[in-house]
């Protein structure tokens, strides 16, 4: 008997000394991907339920962002299924270089002309939620400010040499990023840490309905990531209620079984 507890106890204690383990890497995997690019992520606070944010940003991505970058792994009636839209209006709103709604989404630009202009071909986004987090595309979107020394006139906060142009310049506006030199120890090192943004020129949208509206094509990416998402969640939701109501049963025909047993 005290052999089987030990076994039990040995058991238990690596059980949760893998947990543990686990969850180490997890909070650790989870602050590598905020801290990428030296830039603390602000939290989106979207909804991937919320079907009138994805409408939106289904315009934003692809009035904005189709024509440099595909979703190759999406197609135009599965977001119409999805997003309450009927296929007539994807058609007539959302398909610029499609003819059929079954097609998925496409970039217009032309891989040679891609690189030959960004020095690389623009990555697809079909999975780029999933890959670097909706916190990610959402604050690199509001990221951009001047920078005299780069190609295309700007760079990035959360990726810094980026040779993504700031298509969103008109809506936001254009902003000076200061950095501050900060000593470590004291060997006269110091680091250059971000010091928040001051704006230039004032776009044709303000800062909230700007943050709305990338917010809204962050929610869009997400969503196109995993579209059964939703769904899952919902048959997930029944799948625990049977089985909670399958443990009552089975318990109470237990008691039944067992009650004339001493």
């Amino acid at each position: 008997m005290d052999n089987g507890n030990k076994k039990r106890h040995s058991f238990g204690s690596g059980f949760r000394t893998f947990a543990a383990a686990a969850l180490v890497i997890c909070i650790s995997s989870t602050s590598a991907l905020a801290s990428e690019g030296g830039a603390e992520l602000e939290h989106t606070g979207n909804d991937v339920d919320n079907i009138q944010s994805l409408q939106r940003g289904a315009r934003n991505f692809m009035n904005y962002c189709s024509g440099c970058h595909s979703a190759q792994y999406v197609r135009y009636n599965s977001v119409a299924r999805d997003l309450e839209l009927t296929e007539d209006q994807i058609a007539n709103n959302l398909m610029f270089n499609a003819d059929n709604t079954f097609e998925t989404i496409v970039s217009s630009m032309r891989i040679e002309d891609a690189r030959r202009w960004f020095g690389q071909q623009p990555p697809d986004m079909s999975l780029i939620a999933r890959a670097k987090g909706t916190d990610y595309v959402y604050n690199f979107l509001k990221g951009f400010y001047i920078d005299p020394d780069s190609p295309t006139g700007v760079d990035n906060r959360v990726l810094e040499g980026t040779s993504m142009p700031h298509v969103l310049w008109q809506l936001q506006g254009y902003q000076h990023a200061n950095f501050v030199e900060t000593p470590v120890g004291d060997e006269g090192i110091t680091k250059t840490e971000f010091a928040g943004f001051e704006y230039l020129t004032e776009g044709t949208m303000s800062a909230e309905d700007f943050d709305g509206f990338v917010r809204d094509t962050a929610n869009f990416l997400e969503y196109i990531a995993e579209p059964e998402r939703s769904t899952r969640r919902k048959v997930g939701v029944w799948v625990i209620i049977f089985l909670f109501v399958f443990l009552a049963i089975a318990i109470m025909l237990k008691k039944e079984y067992w009650k004339d047993v001493n």
